[in-house]
């Protein structure tokens, strides 16, 4: 195998290939990218046997070949070369070791024989269907801080996207909670999904897909079975197992008649949660809300290390109402708000609060309270 590539496209192919790699593995093949030349391209694949990406990148190939490579070491090796330079991979098979060559640059790696790479099976898959990357980026981005990390509830450890009945009729719908806080996104249903099948991707996969998210003008191709979850550009495929288990009910948590409205600026909200939490003690956290006409007061008592109250001016029309919160959940949900404004709407200071952004309904947040 002889190839020439720009180190630009090499350095996007590797960065995304050597992120999937497991840093600490005891399958020696798995800390490395197989690399695949044939006509005018290059394929770098890497997997953790869960998750598999394959990166495109054009490329000049002299001699047609594949080889792997420790992942973590070319990337380190192309992330330290000059930018624009032009960058040679040769493997000489029968010694096998990769020359990697840069300008006055020259790398002998280590390589392991491509038959041994594990690649990932392809499934029929039920449900095609393609939605822009914004789109996508706003459904997992919004969702993906309520995740739970509890590795024994292994059903909460990941996003589950599915089709739902929203308030503007059939919607592709994703959810996270971790039992304490949990959001809901809803985007209009592309063309093709409606049988989907519900599915929870992984955390894992959830990181990873954003960085194809990128680009605007992008559109994903998306394929899903019972078993794996599939996003496509023309250059990427990131191909993910899903989570074998069941999402909970999550719409029995979300409160339907919490009538007290509150409604507040976000970024002042925001701001006015970090600046009091600074006194908490790190373990609680927690952030009293003092509710009174048009008036929010935001107050910590931390008796080892001092209290903080803070003023904001709100709209808010009902009876005096003090509930507490993780100062941590609150500052995650209001960051997710895109407009001006965050509502609030409370029943008790022992009830599930729901939050939305403003009048815009396909974003609903919940959270529960703390005893202050």
């Amino acid at each position: 195998m002889k190839l020439s590539i720009e180190r630009a496209a090499l350095l996007k192919a590797v960065s995304q290939a050597q992120s999937v790699v497991e840093r600490r593995n005891t399958i020696p093949i798995l800390a490395n990218v197989l690399i695949e030349a044939t006509g005018n391209d290059v394929m770098f694949r890497a997997t953790d046997l869960d998750i598999e990406v394959v990166d495109k990148a054009p490329a000049m190939v002299e001699r047609a070949g594949a080889t792997t490579v420790s992942a973590v070491t070319l990337h380190e090796i192309v992330r330290k070369l000059p930018d624009g330079a032009m960058v040679t991979l040769s493997d000489d098979g029968t010694a096998g070791r990769l020359m990697v060559q840069a300008g006055r640059s020259n790398f002998n790696l280590a390589t392991l024989p491509k038959e041994d790479f594990p690649v990932m099976a392809s499934s029929e898959y039920s449900s095609n269907f393609s939605a822009p990357a914004p789109v996508l980026r706003r459904l997992f981005d919004k969702s993906k801080f309520a995740i739970s990390t509890e590795e024994t509830r292994y059903y909460l450890n990941g996003v589950y996207m599915h089709v739902a009945d929203g308030d503007e009729g059939r919607a592709l719908r994703c959810v996270a909670t971790d039992g304490h806080r949990l959001a809901r996104i809803d985007a209009p249903l592309p063309e093709g999904a409606e049988a989907m099948p519900g599915v929870i991707v992984p955390r894992k996969t959830v990181g990873e897909l954003r960085k194809l998210l990128d680009d605007d003008d992008m559109e994903i191709a998306v394929s899903v079975s019972e078993t794996k979850v599939r996003f496509a550009t023309p250059q990427i495929t990131l191909t993910s197992k899903v989570i074998d288990g069941t999402f909970p009910d999550y719409s029995r948590v979300i409160p339907q008649n919490n009538t007290r409205r509150l409604e507040v600026d976000a970024a002042e909200f925001a701001k006015a949660v970090d600046r009091v939490a600074t006194v908490s003690s790190e373990r609680s956290r927690a952030v009293k809300l003092s509710l009174d006409e048009d008036r929010l007061i935001l107050s910590v008592n931390a008796p080892d290390s001092g209290a903080a109250d803070e003023e904001l001016a709100v709209a808010y029309s009902d009876e005096h109402l003090e509930i507490g919160f993780n100062a941590k959940y609150l500052l995650e949900i209001a960051s997710q708000v895109d407009r001006e404004n965050a509502v609030f709407m409370f029943n008790s200071s022992g009830d599930p609060t729901l939050m939305r952004e403003g009048n815009d309904l396909s974003a609903v947040y919940v959270v529960m309270p703390m005893r202050v």
